[in-house]
């Protein structure tokens, strides 16, 4: 034989993955290296489904690889297993990331920029679910077609337990499942706070890749109830391009970056970036202000994960429960975009920090 494992093994270990900035080799992506008559297979374990580099590290594979073995065959399978750091914990077991979605203000858009999202994760081949922590204005059921809809509850070992929703491959659950439509939610806090962590501890997610938690706008009781209760390994803020909803943002961002709550921002989302007519696809009009989003980013030195445009059609989408990553055209293709690149940074986040810790004392 020509060549050994051992050869293959070399070859590809010359061929980096382009955001962790290791080869593939180190980094144990490589799998079931497999050589036969004038054929070699293996698989490239990537770090998420949504890997938007995919087609360049196949390519640089086989570049690599077809140096060694010249005109023998070469199959190459591209599989993922999303990366997780979590420390072993009984709340949320099967969970491998969870991240929060927050905003400064509301109005910005966060709950339909998180059902976008988590549709086009899932899309992706993700395990994805919603938890919707806004308890005085849920807006998840309306956006997944399903506000009549109700959980069920199973016993296991005496307790209850809630059993999310699923739609468009997205689990969910929301105070807006167990309460009337039209009915107010006067709560104060504390029972806030219970509600979030009922979602949190006594419900059956199962095993996912990303569980996204719909925060409410602002810095609450909410926010530390989640980090005091599980380890979130990230945090995006959304914001609109206009002064007042950066100065909210600002807080937003800076509350996670507090050494007392110390969760990694993931990056930043700016909704509402520019407008665009649907029968002048190609023009854009900066109604709030333009490159707000990015000067935020570059400010706190995290990334820009995208720019959502404002469209008719995405207020139409979340009215009628429809996302519209669900359908073609250039909105669809920005929250797609979208989800590659968080779902680039939380692999990037996994491979160079610990594990974020659940805040253990009262901020």
């Amino acid at each position: 034989m020509k060549y050994s494992q051992e050869d293959i093994l070399k070859a590809l270990g010359t061929v980096q993955d382009p955001d962790l900035k290791r080869d593939l080799v180190s980094l144990n992506m490589i799998k079931d290296i497999q050589i036969g008559d004038k054929k070699v297979s293996f698989t490239v374990v990537l770090t998420t489904p949504a890997c938007p580099l995919k087609e360049k590290i196949r390519q640089d594979c086989e570049d690599a690889v077809t140096k060694v073995i010249g005109d023998d065959e070469l199959q190459i399978k591209m599989t993922s297993s999303v990366t997780s750091v979590r420390d072993h914990t009984p709340i949320l077991p099967g969970v491998k990331n969870i991240i929060a979605v927050a905003s400064g203000k509301g109005g910005v858009g966060k709950s339909t920029v998180t059902s976008n999202l988590a549709v086009a994760l899932a899309k992706a081949g993700a395990k994805v679910g919603i938890i919707d922590a806004d308890i005085f204005g849920p807006s998840i059921p309306v956006m997944f077609n399903c506000e009549r809809e109700q959980p069920e509850v199973k016993v296991k070992d005496g307790k209850n337990f809630i059993i999310p929703l699923e739609q468009y491959g997205v689990k969910l659950l929301s105070i807006g499942f167990l309460t009337p439509a039209d009915s107010a939610i006067v709560w104060r806090g504390p029972m806030a706070s219970s509600a979030l962590k009922q979602f949190l501890t006594d419900a059956q997610w199962g095993d996912l890749d990303y569980l996204l938690v719909d925060l409410p706008p602002g810095t609450s009781d909410i926010h530390l109830t989640l980090v005091q209760t599980v380890p979130v390994t990230g945090a995006i803020i959304v914001t609109t391009p206009q002064k007042v909803a950066l100065a909210d943002a600002i807080k937003g961002l800076a509350m996670f970056k507090q050494p007392s709550i110390n969760v990694p921002v993931l990056g930043v989302v700016e909704n509402m970036a520019y407008f665009t007519p649907e029968e002048l696809p190609d023009n854009k009009y900066y109604l709030f202000g333009k490159g707000g989003g990015q000067n935020l980013a570059e400010k706190y030195d995290v990334p820009l994960l995208g720019q959502i445009p404002l469209v008719q059609s995405i207020r139409e989408s979340g009215d009628s429960g429809l996302p519209a990553v669900l359908k073609d055209g250039a909105t669809a293709k920005a929250f797609t975009d979208l989800a590659e690149n968080l779902a680039r940074q939380v692999a990037i986040r996994n491979a160079k920090f610990e594990s974020t810790k659940r805040v253990e004392f009262q901020v």
